[in-house]
């Protein structure tokens, strides 16, 4: 069937397809308390053998008035709107409302907006009422019309403009504008959302044949076919976007995983392009949950159709783009209160960009085997209140399984931002397959370490031919969040999320960054907020004066503790000149003039043989004994006992005590109400997840061996997931696997962006762990520095090189002036210098007799290393 042939203005012929089967209670009055009266007449019509069933609503009057086509949601029903069709229809609209093929008690097959079926269907719905006597005609056959509807009735609204020429206007609202790339986002399969689809519909044969043949076929391959893309482009909106030209009202949800913002804002170019007038408006809700606005979204519909259904030039449309923001909720009623903040122009996704460096080594982690456990990130609310509501205010509910991220994290930022749109970063993917499935997430982490998904978006993406290596731009999920000063981005890779689909085959992939990230700040301070509510201007005014009683009338317990230094705010650890005398002695010192910093991101390595002062050392930054001399600062704040700073720090030092009686999570969870801090704050799950205890949680601690008591330990330090954490010997007590573990816990806690302290005695742990390393002895600082420059600091030097070195070349190399001696070893030259020669030297020697040089670097292990700083002291 031509489908153009719908678009003839003039289509009285095809109304004697459509017959009126039976009608009931036309004509009779719908419950309604004010004038003027609301009419319904139902009906099920015959439309080529299909019955749909149909409500009309007016009110009495002989005048001509605009029709409106209101659509319902997936699994809904005509019913769904009809609250929405009486205030239409009071409003002075002649409205008809219908289930779609399959829903209600239409019959037919489900067809996802077929453009043969349920758009076909519309057409015949606008003939009808172009014989209607209450509804105004632009000519014959011509009703003046507008459409609307959410997500499934928003979707026939542009279809149905798309493909009828007499449609005057849309109000479409979380809907799609490209079911494929919804359904199947950068090749990915949204296997969750696609199920929910199909089970809320009644199951797979209430679809047309060939819908339910695609999703069984994607369903149990895992990927999107080129048949089953093709198949949902056809019956999206994008297929015939060029001849979408009627004034559109786009309302697109902020908390949907399912029809994100950038549905939308497609739906935006695309129509404007055409010349017609657009309005963007960002809701609070979605199908993921949320605020959905309804009563007022609903009336900028009604002065949407005003303006361009009854042509009232004053009628208010609202502004070009709006979004909603969270405040919080009242203390009084616990509702979600919310503000609005407009802009004359809808600026998309990608304005004003403003840079952030990320910083992160490249970094290794794993696609497990049938991709399980997979994390975390949306779980579809249907409307009723999903994750995404929780993200909204502020708590993080998202969850990634070590091993299977990589994390990349910004500094501080120091003054609030607002992010309005997708931001982008460019990354360099390797896989051991041919092909990668990533999921990208943008977390807003707060001054405690606490990580929040705004909305709980993740963008998927397929990134094929990966077994080479491929730079790759990522756009993030479309949002508008609040950063707050000194909050902190963290750009996170999994291999797994529950919505989707993700290989079965196990993978190992590496990502690097390649860019900073760029974050969109369209709408900024300068914008015009809606008005806030009242309590939003007096609660922190009655705070205030709340807070000048306590000062006023409270006593003074402490002495004032040293004022911050802003400089070191993001410094998690500087030592100055830290001294501590034994007890009863005035001239023996367990730590004596210490001085060293630790940065952010590091794994820092504290060694020394015993009686170096370790421990005592960990135990003053702790608090828990007083220096004689010097200081210990914390993000800038001077160390004292119960500093509130210490509550970002997490440590195990000298083992942790635990009631036997009860069980691991038991434990864990009375130490942390005993700090008083909120239950949401611990991240318990998360800690416990990184600690890696498994179902040895639930069972009594007496039952532990020295390694469970151990990694509880460590589990109970990362309580609040503190932005340093401090380990005193944390694999004592663990068989080899545990202590690989314990390793891999490091380095992937500092990779998010926190810093560790870990005092050892297995050099080759720490060698393999730390970044960076801190040598003490009889309580000094013997050398500090990147762990590779102190083992780099020797005299022996591997020599990596092209092809084989023969042992004549050798021997010449072993002749050079300051080489002590060289041997070949597999792959090159083990060169050891004596006190006259330099790598300088050796390198450019080499180079002369023509030694195939590849590389050149230090042959040392770390105890080598040890052993020469401290000498006879180990």
């Amino acid at each position: 069937m031509d489908l153009r042939r719908l678009r003839r203005p003039r289509r009285i012929a095809a109304a004697a397809s459509v017959v009126v089967l039976a009608a009931a209670g036309t004509w009779t009055a719908a419950a309604s308390d004010d004038p003027p009266q609301v009419h319904r007449a139902d009906q099920i019509m015959s439309i080529d053998g299909v019955r749909i069933d149909t409500s009309y609503f007016t009110t009495n009057g002989t005048e001509r008035r605009p029709a409106v086509l209101l659509g319902h949601g997936f699994g809904g029903s005509k019913n769904d709107v009809r609250q929405q069709a009486q205030d239409l229809a009071r409003d002075g609209y002649a409205v008809l409302t219908w289930s779609a093929r399959g829903f209600g008690r239409s019959t037919g097959k489900v067809g996802l907006n077929d453009p043969d079926a349920e758009v076909k269907d519309v057409s015949r719905l606008i003939d009808w009422l172009a014989r209607q006597p209450q509804v105004r005609l632009d000519k014959p056959g011509d009703p003046r019309v507008g459409v609307a509807g959410a997500s499934y009735g928003g979707a026939i609204s542009l279809l149905a403009a798309g493909h009828d020429d007499r449609v005057d206007a849309i109000a479409p609202s979380i809907t799609y504008w490209n079911l494929s790339d919804a359904l199947f986002p950068n090749g990915v399969f949204k296997k969750l959302w696609a199920g929910i689809f199909v089970n809320s519909a009644g199951g797979c044969d209430k679809f047309e044949p060939q819908i339910c043949a695609m999703y069984e076929r994607v369903a149990q391959s895992g990927t999107p076919d080129a048949q089953a893309e093709r198949m949902l482009e056809e019956r999206s909106p994008s297929a015939v976007a060029q001849d979408i030209k009627v004034p559109t009202l786009l309302v697109q949800g902020q908390t949907d995983s399912l029809f994100p913002l950038n549905q939308a804002d497609q739906a935006a170019k695309a129509i404007r392009a055409n010349g017609a007038p657009v309005d963007v408006d960002w809701i609070a809700g979605g199908h993921d949950g949320g605020d959905l606005e309804t009563s007022r979204v609903q009336s900028r519909v009604a002065g949407w159709f005003d303006r361009y259904l009854k042509d009232d030039k004053s009628a208010d449309t609202g502004p070009a783009f709006r979004v909603t923001r969270t405040l919080g909720t009242d203390t009084g009623d616990g509702e979600t209160r919310l503000t609005g903040v407009t802009a004359d122009t809808y600026p998309g996704l990608e304005g004003d960009d403003h840079r952030i460096a990320l910083t992160g080594r490249e970094q290794d982690f794993s696609n497990p085997a049938g991709a399980s456990p997979p994390a975390v990130s949306a779980l579809p609310g249907l409307g009723g209140g999903g994750l995404s509501q929780l993200s909204s205010l502020g708590v993080g509910v998202s969850l990634d399984f070590p091993g299977q991220y990589a994390a990349f994290e910004s500094a501080p930022v120091r003054d609030d931002l607002r992010i309005t749109g997708s931001p982008t970063v460019t990354v360099h993917v390797k896989s051991t397959t041919d092909d990668a499935v990533l999921f990208a997430k943008l977390y807003d982490v707060g001054a405690n370490g606490g990580q929040t998904l705004p909305s709980q978006l993740v963008e998927p993406l397929r990134v094929e031919g990966a077994k080479a290596g491929k730079d790759v731009t990522v756009t993030l999920p479309a949002i508008d969040h609040d950063i707050e000063d000194g909050h902190r981005l963290r750009l996170v890779l999994a291999s797994t999320d529950l919505g989707y689909a993700s290989p079965a085959a196990p993978a190992t992939y590496s990502v690097s960054l390649k860019s900073d990230l760029q974050v969109p700040t369209a709408l900024s301070e300068k914008n015009t907020q809606a008005p806030l509510p009242a309590w939003v201007w007096w609660l922190p005014l009655a705070g205030a004066v709340l807070a000048l009683i306590l000062v006023a009338t409270g006593r003074r317990r402490t002495t004032a503790p040293a004022a911050p230094e802003p400089e070191l705010a993001e410094v998690p650890l500087q030592i100055t000149d830290l001294s501590k005398r034994y007890a009863r002695s005035a001239d023996r010192y367990a730590v004596r003039d210490l001085s060293f910093r630790v940065d952010k991101g590091q794994v820092l390595g504290l060694l020394g043989p015993n009686g170096a002062g370790k421990t005592t050392t960990l135990r003053m930054l702790m608090g828990l004994i007083k220096p004689d001399g010097g200081e210990v600062r914390v993000f800038g704040h001077a160390i004292a006992p119960g500093a509130p700073v210490l509550s970002r720090v997490g440590a195990f030092v000298e083992g942790a005590g635990f009631l036997p009686h009860l069980s691991g999570r038991e434990n864990l969870e009375l130490y942390w109400r005993a700090t008083g801090r909120p239950p949401e704050d611990a991240h318990l799950e998360e800690a416990l997840e990184i600690a890696g205890l498994g179902d040895a949680l639930s069972r009594a601690v007496r039952t532990y061996s020295q390694g469970m008591r151990q990694r509880l330990a460590i589990a109970q330090a990362m309580l609040g997931l503190p932005d340093l954490l401090i380990l005193d010997e944390p694999t004592n007590g663990l068989d080899p696997p545990q202590i690989r573990e314990m390793r891999e816990v490091m380095i992937r806690y500092a990779a998010a962006g926190r810093t560790v302290i870990v005092s050892s005695h297995l050099l080759s742990e720490v060698e393999q762990s730390c970044t960076h390393l801190v040598v003490m002895d009889h309580g000094k600082l013997v050398q500090a520095g990147p762990v590779a420059e102190i083992v780099g600091s020797g005299d022996t030097l591997l020599v990596g090189t092209a092809v084989p070195v023969e042992q004549p070349v050798a021997e010449k190399v072993a002749a050079l002036p300051g080489v002590a001696s060289a041997v070949t070893t597999d792959g090159g030259l083990l060169v050891r210098l004596d006190a006259d020669g330099s790598a300088a030297q050796l390198v450019a020697d080499l180079v002369r007799l023509e030694v195939p040089v590849a590389a050149v670097g230090p042959h040392r292990r770390l105890e080598d290393a040890f052993l020469t700083l401290i000498g006879d002291s180990a």
